[in-house]
């Protein structure tokens, strides 16, 4: 299966690429049978709320490069939400060394309806020029925009044109906000254009490298790969354009989630070399115990991984079975993005808690990488057994409203700000951990455990909450199937 063309400028969409879909309500084990045996159909909505936009998704994985600089071509409000990711960058880069960090060069090209008539390209290229004057980035990006992308600027021509004048690379970046229905097309299209411009071929191998695709969770993973004799690449939170540059020459490539990584796993083994692990990432111990080994395997380095997992078990399982026995027979919901959302429900059962459903952003039958073996909803499900009330929604709260309103769970996990919200509109004790890493291994699970646990017993503010709290949606809708706007709905 060969998905990645680095000769194109821009990425076909998950829709067309991967086959993935919006729309599904069922079980999990449902959703897995269709995939693998060709028949997932995408279930459109004859109503929707709201739709993640790919542009800050693309940005996600751009302006967090520590000496790149991202040009937003577009409106200046479309620039406006990227202020997240220069916080983002302050206080989550100690976490991972970078203790003097410095301001991120975000800039907007600011089109006016003049633009819009009469183009902006003049307007691009003397950005590209005054960007690279003033902060003198190793690495320039440029971010399209639904504005740019309607009036069909050239943004690749003059990327190039002027890439050669300044003699550094300038990426285009095809992001616009209309492109995809899913949200995660804009990590593909910024993957894409550091595959197409950062990504050198190898000079040399280094058997010790590990490539990271993560987002910008705390360094578990380095202190993990040294007691294994391995050193962990980071891409692309707070990697230089240098060390992405020279991730073709490691050894192997890990995803903290393949919603994030599938393209860029698969562009670094397709058209650099570096084999990709396709197994689901390290959560919960059967995923854990089996991510190890494939690592082993791969580096040669089987023994050492045994014995690395026989000290974590030796440290960490008496605490597992504890926090399973406070645990057990509680029940959850996760609403997640796709497949960091299925690791939370790997955790849940390893835990000892009754996933209740689950509401997540979008399905791939098959990451880029075409293995079976690396369906991180599949390996759920065949791990820990099916999941009811399995709902694929981009991010639709009216559903996930509805849901909620039904079954009560004790617990509502979240990856994403802004859905936490709902669980304590009904005093459902709620639960956001932004860092991905926070879950993984024999460790994670305890972390993980020990805040459920926490948040469990600490619900008298969410229960008040629910008695003043004012609700939006209104009887009449709570009253009727949650998936009453989805394509063969009740």
């Amino acid at each position: 299966m060969t998905t990645v063309n680095l000769k194109a400028s821009m990425v076909p969409v998950r829709e067309n690429r991967l086959g993935s879909i919006t729309g599904f309500s069922g079980t999990a084990a449902e959703l897995v049978g269709c995939a693998r045996q060709g028949c997932l159909k995408e279930k459109s909505r004859s109503f929707s709320q709201c739709l993640g936009c790919s542009t800050s998704n693309a940005a996600c994985t751009l302006i967090l490069i520590q000496d790149a600089a991202v040009i937003s071509h577009g409106p200046v409000g479309c620039a406006g939400c990227l202020h997240e990711y220069a916080f983002t960058y302050r206080v989550n880069g100690t976490h991972r060394n970078v203790f003097d960090p410095s301001p991120r060069r975000i800039f907007s090209t600011n089109l006016e309806e003049k633009d819009t008539v009469y183009g902006g390209t003049q307007k691009l290229a003397d950005a590209i020029r005054e960007v690279y004057r003033r902060v003198k980035p190793n690495a320039i990006f440029i971010i399209t925009t639904c504005a740019s992308g309607i009036i069909g600027d050239d943004v690749q021509g003059v990327a190039d044109e002027v890439e050669e004048e300044i003699g550094i690379p300038v990426a285009a970046v095809f992001c616009e906000g209309f492109r995809s229905k899913i949200w995660t097309s804009g990590f593909d299209a910024g993957y894409h254009g550091i595959a197409r411009k950062i990504i050198k071929k190898p000079q040399k191998k280094q058997n010790d490298l590990i490539n990271v695709i993560n987002f910008w969770g705390a360094d578990f993973i380095g202190e993990w790969f040294s007691r294994l004799g391995l050193r962990a690449n980071y891409i692309t939170p707070f990697a230089t354009v240098a060390q992405i540059a020279s991730s073709s020459e490691a050894a192997a490539t890990m995803q903290v989630c393949a919603t994030l990584g599938s393209y860029l796993g698969a562009a670094l083994e397709q058209e650099f070399g570096v084999p990709e692990i396709k197994v689901s990432p390290p959560y919960g111990i059967v995923q854990t115990d089996r991510w190890f080994r494939e690592l082993g395997k791969m580096t040669g380095r089987e023994e050492v991984v045994e014995t690395f997992l026989a000290e974590e078990r030796e440290k960490w399982l008496p605490e597992i079975e504890s926090l399973r026995e406070k645990l057990k027979g509680k029940t959850a919901y996760v609403t997640a993005g796709a497949s960091h959302g299925h690791s939370l429900l790997a955790l849940l059962r390893e835990l000892g808690l009754e996933p209740q459903g689950a509401a997540i952003f979008h399905h791939d039958p098959l990451y880029d990488n075409g293995a079976v073996p690396a369906d991180t909803l599949q390996n759920v499900v065949n791990d820990y057994g099916d999941v009811p009330r399995y709902t694929v929604c981009n991010k639709q709260e009216f559903e996930l409203v509805n849901v909620l309103h039904r079954v009560r769970p004790d617990i509502l996990l979240a990856r994403h700000g802004g859905m936490t919200l709902w669980g304590a509109k009904f005093g459902i004790p709620s639960l956001l951990i932004g860092d991905e890493h926070f879950g993984m291994g024999y460790q994670g699970l305890v972390q993980y455990g020990k805040r459920i646990l926490e948040t469990l017993e600490n619900d008298e503010f969410v229960k008040n909450f629910e008695k003043h709290a004012v609700n939006p949606y209104t009887k009449w809708w709570l009253d009727q199937d949650p998936y009453t706007f989805l394509e063969n709905g009740e």
